[in-house]
């Protein structure tokens, strides 16, 4: 899987938008003011197969639009919170691999809101109508925040602005509820929520040799980067310079790098270049 990641990240890395977690939220405020200033809009926007098939293709995208059903504040501050997850995600990642995370995570839920309409056909021999409400982005959000929570799981953030908690806490009460929704719910609801989250658990859980994203790499990664920090430098002089690109940490204080195992000789790569350069072989 990583292996196969690297090489489409080296064909297609160049198609990858950066800052999505911007984009994906600035979804949710057009939505938001949708629901405020024409709700009916919003019965045209969801994720229904059986009008997708009728030709209302504009479904199959713009059920990403459709904010949680909950008052603005909590939009507000679920955005805010969000935002920053991403931000860090897309960091630590590099934007292609958090490009496919999130885009899978909508793929995955738009095959499963068919594989839900197709399983009802076949038991009812009838086509079922006002599906969408089970597939929304709330379970491709818990995905974001589980996949930051295993990267981060130290960090410490204020519940409500008032009780400090760690990532992993809030994590594991987040994997109860979603266990509880699973045990709860109809088996349509249970498809719903394996689909929307079908991108944490594949993209995610199955990639093994994903060190660079591993909670004690980050922690190496910092560590040293605070060393760097501390070490002294002459002016005019940078300690690192990307091979391919010719970047320093001069240009931006937010790179990373790292030298290559696999090149012959002393080549230093930034974060953007490290899984797409060519191996220099001598």
């Amino acid at each position: 899987m990583n292996r196969f990641l690297n090489k489409m990240e080296r064909k297609l890395g160049r198609f990858a938008v950066p800052n999505l977690i911007f984009y994906v939220l600035l979804g949710y405020a057009v939505g938001a003011l949708l629901r405020i200033a024409a709700p009916q809009a919003l019965y045209y926007m969801t994720l229904e197969p059986y009008y997708i098939l009728r030709g209302q293709v504009w479904r199959l995208f713009t059920w990403v639009l459709m904010p949680p059903n909950s008052n603005l504040l909590f939009i507000v501050i679920m955005v805010l919170f969000y935002f920053q997850l991403g931000q860090a995600l897309e960091r630590a990642w590099g934007t292609f691999r958090f490009n496919v995370y999130i885009f899978g995570g909508m793929l995955f839920t738009v095959i499963g809101a068919f594989l839900l309409y197709g399983i009802y056909y076949l038991m009812n021999g009838v086509p079922a109508v006002g599906m969408g409400g089970f597939f929304t982005t709330d379970y491709i959000n818990m995905s974001i925040f589980l996949a930051f929570a295993m990267c981060f799981p130290e960090m410490q953030v204020m519940l409500y602005f008032i009780v400090p908690i760690k990532m992993k806490w809030l994590a594991a009460v987040y994997a109860a509820l979603i266990l509880f929704s699973l045990l709860q719910t109809n088996w349509a609801g249970r498809v719903a929520i394996i689909m929307s989250l079908l991108n944490f658990i594949v993209f995610y859980l199955s990639v093994k040799d994903f060190r660079r994203v591993s909670p004690k790499e980050i922690h190496r990664r910092q560590k040293f980067k605070a060393q760097m920090r501390q070490a002294p430098t002459r002016p005019g002089v940078t300690k690192h310079k990307c091979a391919v690109c010719g970047r320093t940490e001069q240009d931006d204080p937010n790179l990373e790098f790292r030298f290559c195992s696999k090149c012959e000789g002393n080549y230093e790569y930034c974060q953007e270049h490290l899984f797409t350069h060519t191996h220099v072989k001598r």
